[in-house]
């Protein structure tokens, strides 16, 4: 199996993003909160954090990435990986995004389509094309708010966050591709508190360090195609 170690992490010239060689490939794990990097996936990688939300996604990921850039040690790809909420899909079950849209762009008074950036050519529903056998596949949605109960009712996707398409408009402004790995934490019982994200965490911690094995082995046997 191949599994990257903590000693292949290497730290740009301020010590905050670190590149970790997987499959033979130079990878940036980004994720928004601690509290999803558990000790399964500590074993694998170093994370850039970019913290919770659209905007601290977007300003720390490209910030990260223009000072890799600058070193002219950009990464082959960047993996997002961390939580979801659904109240379709298998709780505590990973998925590869394999589309992502923006829920909270809407200049649909101008009339311009839901969900699409106004004199920006991109779809409202971006594709994203990398795909890792053996891995579920699910379309996702992020925006900056917290889904649940009868608000899933507008969301068109399968599954929601609040990070992934800040970080692949990040990517695509210095050509890295992205890859999205979620695990679903929530979504079928309207939320209450904190304790209803953070209760299956652990779980989701240990299919995601098995996923990034996967991811791993397709690199290193040449089927994920950057």
């Amino acid at each position: 199996m191949n599994k990257p170690h903590p000693r292949d992490s290497r730290a740009d010239a301020c010590g905050e993003a670190k590149l970790t060689v997987l499959g033979g490939r130079d990878i940036l794990f980004v994720m928004a909160a601690e509290a999803e990097y558990g000790p399964h996936l500590r074993k694998r990688f170093d994370p850039f954090m970019t913290g919770v939300g659209p905007v601290e996604a977007a300003v720390e990921l490209t910030a990260a990435l223009a000072a890799l850039d600058r070193r002219e040690r950009l990464p082959d790809l960047v993996v997002s990986l961390g939580s979801a909420g659904s109240r379709i899909l298998e709780q505590t079950e990973i998925y590869q995004a394999i589309s992502v849209s923006y829920r909270d762009m809407d200049a649909s008074p101008l009339g311009f389509e839901k969900g699409a950036t106004p004199f920006l050519d991109l779809p409202a529903t971006v594709p994203l094309p990398l795909r890792i056998s053996g891995i579920r596949q699910a379309s996702l949605s992020t925006g900056a708010n917290i889904v649940s109960g009868p608000a899933y009712d507008a969301i068109a996707a399968d599954m929601v966050d609040m990070e992934s398409y800040a970080c692949l408009r990040a990517c695509m402004r210095f050509d890295v591709p992205l890859v999205v790995l979620r695990g679903i934490s929530d979504g079928k019982a309207e939320l209450h508190h904190i304790d209803d994200w953070t209760e299956t965490l652990h779980v989701i911690d240990d299919r995601l360090a098995l996923a990034v094995d996967r991811l791993g082995e397709a690199l290193a046997d040449g089927l994920l195609k950057l």
